[in-house]
């Protein structure tokens, strides 16, 4: 596999993509291993795995997706050369960093994973002001709030805060999923309608929003989150968090249902944004269910871990790759397998939560079939990531 570093280097999209589906892959593999490593899973490698999962490869979709849009709102040339090299380099010392984080000290592990944070910060403020856009600059403030969350994240782990390791893990989840509501929010309507306009559909058929759900589903979001995060702390919040989350679940599912999604279905790259965002809905309803007694909250959790946030990566990663160098917007055979296969992982792993004394089989399969999905767009767009575009 041949690699052009200067296109690789030409827009944040390339190289992020790619280190955060390879870094996926990884952590599959890696977490079959440390389950069934003989000395039994430390509690505190959960809150490294929820971690690794959404600074490692959730930002890394993050700063590919956001770099190159700001670029797209503001006009300016993308972040580019040597300063995406220096992004890459921050975001590959903080996975080494965490990945013998348990070796050394823990201000170490953590000097080395801020870097990549707080550049992004950087370049994703500059930029929009440089750009002036001022529509945008909640961006900021979101992936600034992601930086403070990592190094919460840190200050409990080296035990300056107890148990803000935890609630910084539960805070980075729900703050990826307002990210997945106000991006797709944008883009799922933006793009039904275009490709329903190139398909004859009239105007009273196109994707609608109102504000007052709008706002609802993100109040609701944020809400929720912040209650999931510090239930354990106040019982008010834990008796008020299943009623938070019926009423965003709700609110997605209108929002949702506003889109159109059922008439994409013959278009894969296009139908499986709308899929992925369904587990939004799905995943506080089981959240609501789970906190009300009826189901364990691991079944919620992972519907929304990995139902919302990994598939929509895969979904909007499978599609940007392609628009943004020149390609056509069709998904391959082997796309659409990679969409099933990271369907049937969610399923496996929440399956297995009823599973026992099969439990670590579920685990184990669905590890699997993650890492399978994820090696399928790795094998898939390298040379559409690392060569030149189409246009």
């Amino acid at each position: 596999m041949s690699v052009n570093a200067s296109s690789l280097l030409s827009i944040a999209f390339r190289p992020f993509f790619l280190l955060g589906a390879a870094f996926a892959i990884v952590m599959g593999l890696l977490w079959i291993m440390v389950l069934h490593a003989p000395m039994g899973l430390p509690p505190e490698m959960l809150y490294w795995h929820g971690h690794e999962m959404l600074v490692g490869f959730g930002m890394a979709a993050v700063a590919g997706f956001l770099l190159t849009s700001i670029s797209r709102w503001t006009g300016r040339p993308p972040v580019q050369g040597n300063e995406l090299l220096l992004l890459v380099v921050a975001w590959l010392l903080g996975r080494l960093a965490m990945g013998f984080a348990f070796a050394y000290p823990a201000w170490v592990a953590a000097a080395a994973d801020m870097i990549f944070p707080l550049l992004l910060v950087y370049f994703v403020g500059r930029e929009l002001v440089r750009g002036g856009s001022t529509r945008n600059f909640l961006i900021v403030g979101i992936v600034s709030v992601l930086a403070g969350l990592n190094l919460f994240y840190h200050l409990g782990r080296a035990g300056v805060i107890e148990g803000d390791d935890r609630t910084a893990v539960y805070l980075l989840i729900h703050l990826m999923l307002l990210l997945v509501a106000i991006i797709g929010g944008r883009i799922i309507p933006n793009f039904t309608m275009g490709w329903l306009r190139q398909n004859g559909h009239g105007a009273e058929r196109m994707p609608a929003s109102f504000m007052p759900l709008e706002v609802l589903a993100l109040v609701a979001t944020v809400s929720i989150g912040i209650a999931a995060a510090y239930a354990p702390l106040s019982g008010a919040l834990a008796n008020g968090l299943p009623w938070l989350a019926l009423l965003a679940a709700v609110a997605h599912s209108c929002r949702l249902a506003c889109w159109r999604g059922l008439a994409t279905r013959s278009n894969p790259l296009l139908f499986v944004l709308h899929f992925a965002y369904g587990w939004l809905p799905l995943g506080y309803l089981l959240t609501a269910l789970a906190y009300w007694g009826y189901l364990p909250p691991t079944l919620a959790l992972h519907a929304l871990t990995m139902g919302v946030i990994g598939l929509m990566i895969l979904a909007v990663t499978t599609r940007v790759a392609l628009g943004h160098t020149g390609r056509a917007l069709q998904a391959s055979r082997a796309v659409v397998v990679a969409y099933g296969l990271l369907t049937l992982a969610v399923v496996a792993r929440l399956a297995g939560t009823y599973a026992s004394g099969n439990y670590r089989v579920t685990v184990d399969v669905s590890a699997l079939l993650w890492s399978a999905a994820f090696g399928i767009f790795v094998w898939v767009y390298w040379p559409v990531l690392t060569g030149p575009s189409a246009e």
